[in-house]
């Protein structure tokens, strides 16, 4: 079995327990070959942490979960040194004790209840993979994902998260309600789990559970080399640019949508696209991407990039409305 056919399975087995959200699986999947960071925002009970907890049941590595609090400190994340009353040498009586960020799958749950502080505790690891504590640099895994869930942020309770720290993700998804039709399915899921688990603590024979499909280290860090591989034509690069231009002088395309930018798009927006393009283009089978690769990504990197206007909230313009105004704007 190939990777690509493994990750396809993978997109298949998460389909089967994560029902009625194909797009938020898929752009999970995307940002794993893409060795990035999601931002899943939805309200409670969607399905958020289970899709979180499916992915890291398939990959290899340890899965740590952070349960982010008002009273959370950033040491609780990143780890702290220790003293040690009996070492025997000067340098020995400081010992770093690694938090709960050196892992390889990291699920962030409701990071927007904790302060602006603690989450800053994460900017480091996000984006430069190690962690500094008392002046000392510590690496993190070769795989390291951050998984982040959030409810809205008008919800009681919760802080927005700071814009360099928004930056930092590779996407935002959205996960919506499910259909009646996937709902009932879901019901029927959870009770014969529930008829599993309490079969398995009686005293009759074990259910046998299906294999799980295990990718290695290995297995994603091919991946990602034969994503690095894949072709961007230069019509495509020019398409990406312009893309991310246009938000940044949104006159150029109307007076309307510059009513409704505020702030464009970093350049970091510029190189998620691109990543993003050739992880689904190489997922798909493809090996160049193209414009409706770049299109299908764009709302995900895009969306929690582009800072809204108040006229934006006034006409009731999501982040959304704006990106697809930007992709009928532009031609690729």
């Amino acid at each position: 079995m190939t990777n690509r056919e493994k990750l396809l399975q993978l997109e298949q087995r998460m389909n089967q327990q994560v029902l009625g959200q194909e797009s938020v699986v898929k752009m999970l999947i995307v940002a794993l070959l893409c060795d990035g960071h999601v931002l899943l925002e939805g309200l409670p009970g969607l399905a958020k942490t289970r899709a979180v907890r499916e992915l890291a049941r398939h990959v290899e590595g340890e899965f740590r979960r952070i349960q982010f609090t008002p009273d959370l400190l950033p040491s609780d994340i990143t780890g702290s040194e220790i003293y040690q009353q009996n070492a025997t040498r000067e340098e020995d009586q400081f010992r770093f004790r690694p938090g709960p960020v050196f892992g390889n799958i990291i699920l962030a749950d409701e990071i927007n209840r904790a302060s602006a502080r603690v989450q800053s505790a994460l900017l480091e690891a996000m984006e430069e993979r190690h962690v500094t504590v008392a002046g000392k640099t510590w690496p993190l895994p070769g795989v390291f994902m951050v998984l982040a869930t959030q409810n809205p942020v008008d919800q009681e309770g919760t802080w927005p998260l700071p814009e360099a720290q928004l930056d930092r993700f590779l996407m935002k998804v959205l996960v919506d309600y499910p259909s009646g039709e996937n709902e009932q399915k879901v019901m029927q899921m959870v009770r014969a789990e529930q008829q599993q688990k309490y079969l398995a603590q009686s005293s009759e024979p074990a259910v046998v559970q299906p294999e799980t499909l295990m990718l290695s280290q290995q297995d994603i860090a091919t991946c990602w080399q034969e994503i690095s591989a894949i072709h961007v034509a230069p019509t495509i690069e020019n398409y990406i640019v312009n893309l991310v231009n246009m938000t940044r002088h949104p006159q150029k395309v109307s007076d309307t949508l510059a009513g409704y930018i505020g702030i464009g798009v970093s350049p970091r927006g510029t190189l998620a696209l691109d990543r993003c393009g050739r992880a689904l283009a190489w997922l798909e089978g493809r090996d160049a991407v193209l414009p409706e690769d770049i299109q299908r990504v764009a709302p995900p990197v895009l969306r929690h990039r582009l800072m809204l206007s108040y006229q934006a909230s006034a006409d009731n313009r999501s982040a959304d409305d704006i990106i697809r105004m930007l992709l009928d704007a532009v031609v690729a």
